[in-house]
């Protein structure tokens, strides 16, 4: 690692001094998505700040889906950065009720449609490849876990969002993670949730592989309509037990 390349804040030490910081620090040494930053204890004594301070701007980071942070590994970039960026926090209701989960699916008929169309017209053979490999994982967890493959089914979306060419998608999405995960949680009692949407996957990606964007985005169209079909019949079977 240069040296030069985290040179200590002459400014006021704190969260947005120390994130501008790593800014220059990640472009400078080319770090891409999935390596790992500097532990919290080197980048302190770098930046000639506290480990507070910058455990405080790391924790912005991670809001925003740019880092993760593992316990016992460290922290590792999630997303592409830059001096130029803008951050776009996310005020989100939460919940498992029927009106909660539908705004969240109302966002992700949006984001996915458009993001398997785009990743259909800029994946590489390499992209593809790796889609493939992320769906092939994910149909054996689903057969092999009665259809409990939710980080599985979360990594083939991600690999989607990835090769789009746009990373505001993957970021946007990380930033709504937990949301998204409230549906492969078996959401208004629905214990067959999302089953209806299993061979829908193949088919988003065959459609991306064949470079068809329309079909791409029509087959995402498709699965996202099966998730809502689960959920009306969700909340048609709760309407229903409460009236007996």
């Amino acid at each position: 690692m240069d040296q030069n390349s985290l040179p200590p804040i002459q400014t006021t030490a704190r969260d947005d001094a120390v994130l501008k910081a790593l800014v220059g620090f990640v472009r400078a040494e080319a770090l891409r998505p999935g390596e790992r930053l500097p532990t919290e204890r080197i980048l302190a004594e770098r930046l000639k700040v506290s480990r507070n301070t910058v455990r405080e701007a790391l924790t912005r980071w991670e809001g925003l889906g740019l880092v993760e942070r593992r316990q016992g590994s460290g922290t590792f970039l999630k997303a592409a950065v830059s001096p130029d960026m803008l951050h776009l926090p996310l005020t989100l209701t939460g919940g498992n009720d029927f009106t909660s989960l539908m705004q969240t699916l109302e966002i992700r008929r949006a984001l996915e449609a458009e993001a398997a169309a785009l990743c259909a017209e800029r994946a590489s053979p390499a992209d593809i490849a790796e889609i493939e490999g992320k769906l092939d994982i994910m149909e054996q967890a689903f057969r092999t876990l009665d259809g409990m493959s939710s980080e599985e089914d979360w990594e083939f979306h991600q690999a989607i969002y990835r090769v789009s060419g746009n990373p505001l998608f993957e970021q946007i999405i990380a930033a709504m993670h937990e949301l998204f995960h409230r549906f492969w949680e078996h959401p208004l009692g629905v214990r067959d949730f999302g089953h209806a949407s299993f061979p829908y996957h193949r088919t988003i990606y065959e459609r991306i592989a064949a470079r068809d964007p329309q079909g791409a985005r029509d087959e995402a169209l498709k699965l996202i309509a099966t998730v809502e079909d689960d959920l009306k019949r969700g909340a048609a079977k709760l309407k229903l037990s409460d009236l007996k």
